[in-house]
């Protein structure tokens, strides 16, 4: 995947961050752009807490030099931190360089990763302290909108009344991106729960009604991987939840794979919520399959069309970083009839360009 700047991850980078994920014995991942491409800059193991090997992290950083670091953190030690690196006194070309292409890296690499993200400009912004702040300014109450006020004031009544609203297991309110609030409906949350325990090829294709900020079941279905691009709405955006036993990777695995399906002809306004509410959903199914002990495993990246008739088993091996297994023949066959695939149609800003 490449940013705007056409600038990639390398081979390289995708082997040294998954030696690192599935070693466990490295605290950072330095990463600079040499030659029009992300590449490893160096790896450091732990040598005690997060916050005892952050206050070394400005010895890796050079005070002129951009880079971007990948930090493990200790609870839990699967998630990571991105530190995005690029000093006032950086040229100006790097600066705008490194600010590109930051989505780009985490994207790439599977941002499902990733928890959280600093942008330092010093190396004073990197070390305990620092992130110690940014961890309590997250923390901090956010001030509440009207609609917010509401909500609470709601919610207060009924507690004090005895009463229950429908917020189930995991069913709970979430605020996302601009004042936009979603709940699972009873029938969404169920059919979650079956896709992830069962162990069959199956899709669950999830819609908003704006009017209640609701997530609702709109289809559960049995689908083989030849069927999911006719298995998707083609006029408005949804959350698909695809359990996929693919035999691709060895060994072999049940992954759940996210899509986020974006049509061009969906309404503007619709776009908009779909985009800001993406992450929550993806990882409202992440915790809930941790939570069930579930052997199926959640995509590291989340698939993305604007044309849902697209997918098939090579966009998904492409899509997903597949490409270097050996692929089935019926993945690795040449491109649908119609052409090359179109790049996905974002709500904001120019679309990435064709592969």
């Amino acid at each position: 995947m490449s940013a705007p700047t056409g600038i990639a991850v390398s081979p390289e980078l995708t082997s040294a961050f998954s030696d690192a994920v599935d070693s466990g014995n490295v605290r950072f991942l330095k990463i600079s752009i040499q030659n029009e491409s992300l590449v490893p800059d160096g790896t450091h193991p732990p040598s005690g807490t997060l916050e005892q090997d952050l206050d070394k992290l400005g010895d890796i950083l050079e005070e002129s030099v951009p880079a971007y670091v990948l930090v493990r953190l200790d609870d839990p030690p699967t998630e990571w931190l991105a530190v995005y690196y690029v000093p006032d006194s950086a040229k100006v070309r790097d600066k705008m360089l490194y600010a590109a292409t930051r989505n780009t890296l985490t994207k790439s690499l599977g941002s499902t990763h990733f928890t959280d993200s600093i942008f330092a400009t010093a190396k004073e912004d990197v070390n305990a302290e620092a992130y110690a702040k940014h961890k309590r300014h997250l923390a901090a109450p956010k001030p509440l909108s009207a609609r917010e006020k509401e909500m609470e004031a709601v919610k207060a009544a009924e507690r004090e009344a005895g009463g229950r609203s429908y917020e189930g297991s995991r069913a709970r309110q979430n605020h996302v991106g601009q004042g936009v609030f979603l709940k699972w409906s009873p029938e969404a949350e169920e059919a979650i729960k079956d896709l992830v325990t069962a162990d069959d090829s199956r899709l669950v294709i999830l819609s908003i009604d704006p009017t209640t900020e609701t997530l609702l079941l709109t289809s559960t279905n049995q689908v083989d991987v030849s069927q999911l691009g006719s298995s998707l709405p083609l006029d408005s955006p949804s959350y698909a939840f695809f359990a996929w036993p693919q035999s691709i990777t060895s060994p072999p695995r049940r992954e759940v794979v996210p899509i986020y399906s974006c049509p061009s002809a969906s309404p503007v306004r619709h776009r908009m919520l779909y985009s800001s509410a993406v992450l929550f959903v993806v990882k409202e199914v992440k915790e809930f399959l941790s939570s069930t002990g579930s052997t199926s495993t959640l995509s590291s990246r989340k698939v993305e069309t604007s044309d849902p008739s697209e997918l098939d088993e090579k966009y998904l091996v492409s899509e997903l970083g597949l490409a270097g297994a050996d692929v089935p023949t019926s993945a690795a066959s040449g491109p649908a009839e119609g052409g090359d695939r179109k790049p996905f149609a974002r709500p904001k800003g120019p679309g990435r360009k064709p592969r």
